[in-house]
């Protein structure tokens, strides 16, 4: 995957992306990790990867900074249109390479966003990057079983699921053994298709 392919896909799947990824299951794990969120007021919230912006939805935005980024155009553009009347930032950028300053953000969200950047370690270590210290990192995604490989059928369909603008194949704590420096793991639990889907918390360690 590349940053020019994911744009051609997720143009395509921009008018139909909430039908299939913001509904049932799928609804319903969003609803478990964000719902009950309680953020402080006056906190500066990103979100890496908003795509139309089905975690918004789940949130009380009253007193909160929010700026939420994406590479595709096409996908900002159904997020801005849900909330037009709303003060959130919507920016066009590279989860791989941000534009924002060291240690800016309170709470950094990036829900299916890891599976789907091209280098998921430089994403994560911008998501580090742009959290203050003690602040939270909150993850949705998929990723490989902690314990084992995948099975032989998702190997041999990895490279077609790539193709539709998403990873199956990525390791959770090979990313955290190369940033062990940068964070601790305040939480992983299992939220969705037998463990496949992961709720994920973590804290930046002070430098």
């Amino acid at each position: 995957m590349d940053n020019w392919w994911n744009g051609l896909i997720y143009k395509l799947w921009s008018p139909v992306y909430d039908k299939f990824f913001n509904t049932g299951l799928f609804l319903k794990a969003r609803k478990e990790i964000f719902q009950e969120k309680q953020f402080a007021k006056n906190q500066k919230i990103l979100f890496v990867g908003v795509g139309t912006g089905a975690d918004l939805e789940l949130i009380n935005h009253n007193g909160l900074e929010i700026i939420a980024i994406d590479h595709s155009d096409d996908m900002l553009k159904k997020a801005r249109d849900k909330f037009k009347n709303s003060s959130i930032q919507f920016i066009k950028m590279d989860a791989q390479a941000m534009d924002f300053s060291n240690s800016c953000f309170d709470v950094v969200i990036g829900s299916l966003v890891l599976s789907v950047v091209p280098d998921a370690d430089k994403c994560l270590k911008e998501m580090l990057r742009v959290l203050k210290p003690n602040g939270e990192v909150i993850i949705f995604d998929k990723f490989t079983p902690k314990d084992k490989g995948l099975s032989l059928l998702k190997k041999s369909i990895r490279p077609i699921i790539k193709l539709l603008g998403t990873d199956i194949g990525i390791n959770f704590e090979k990313l955290c053994e190369k940033n062990k420096d940068a964070l601790s793991v305040k939480e992983d639990n299992p939220v969705m298709l037998n463990g496949m889907y992961r709720k994920i918390i973590l804290s930046k360690i002070n430098a």
